[in-house]
């Protein structure tokens, strides 16, 4: 019998993290959470349900934090979740039926799509369903870059695609929302300034200049238009809108005007 770890890395998710673990509590056979400092109840929670803790720092590429709990891993596969994804009846049963039966021996690692919440629906347009997110593969197949935040898990071998979506609830409101747009702008502009550390002023300007109109048009034009974010309604305009913004803000946040 096939047995799945499922591992989290944690930061302030009190309010997020019961409805994940509810979700798994049939598939896990252990639960493994690392913690970045959490200031609320994480931790007293996680270990409510019986998950093994391991506390840490908060470092802003989280997938550094997600990797350790990956290799604290010890059953014969891993389930990376996000605190803010719950684990569908659906999906659980197609994941038991992936990992049990003997045809699909061969296949070291599962991509699931996922369902995007925001601003009170779930994106089905704008290039956001199905959001394929690689997160189930066998322990010692999978592992993280660890350098940068929007990264997939690479994994030895061959890889398959499961059909039930994955729900997240990333945003509790626009300003949560805000708040990440921000951290994510932040860490966005460090990565400009190392990659433009050694460049000429001309490269830099026009860099500055693709970063400021040509790809936030660009991403505009083919999230809403192409992949009809516009029929998402108002949550995929604004979701269009700040996904395009993110370019030059990131920019000027590099070369310190904002």
């Amino acid at each position: 019998m096939a047995t799945i770890s499922v591992v989290l890395a944690t930061y302030n998710e009190e309010e997020n993290l019961p409805s994940c673990l509810d979700s798994v509590k049939d598939l896990a056979k252990e639960i493994i959470i690392v913690d970045g400092g959490s200031k609320d109840k994480t931790v007293e929670i996680a270990k409510k349900y019986g998950a093994r803790v391991k506390l840490t720092d908060n470092p802003a590429i989280f997938h550094i934090n997600k990797q350790k709990g990956i290799d604290m891993a010890t059953k014969d596969w891993v389930l990376q979740l996000d605190a803010d994804e719950i684990v569908t009846p659906s999906l659980r049963d197609e994941i038991k039926d992936k990992i049990l039966n003997i045809k699909y021996k061969d296949i070291n690692g599962y991509w699931i799509p996922r369902k995007n919440w925001f601003l009170g629906r779930f994106l089905m347009k704008g290039g956001q369903y199905p959001d394929y997110t690689l997160r189930l593969y066998r322990r010692g197949k999978g592992r993280l870059p660890q350098k940068t935040v929007h990264e997939q898990a690479k994994v030895i071998g061959e890889v398959g695609y499961l059909t039930s979506p994955l729900l997240h609830y990333p945003y509790k409101n626009f300003y949560s929302y805000l708040l990440k747009w921000g951290r994510y702008t932040d860490l966005l502009a460090s990565q400009i300034e190392e990659m433009l550390r050694s460049k000429s002023i001309v490269a830099k300007i026009l860099y500055g200049f693709g970063y400021s109109l040509i790809k936030p048009i660009h991403w505009f034009l083919i999230t809403y238009i192409r992949h009809k974010g516009f029929l998402d309604l108002w949550p995929g305009f604004v979701f269009s809108f700040f996904s395009a913004l993110r370019f030059p803000v990131s920019y000027l946040k590099f070369i310190k005007i904002l």
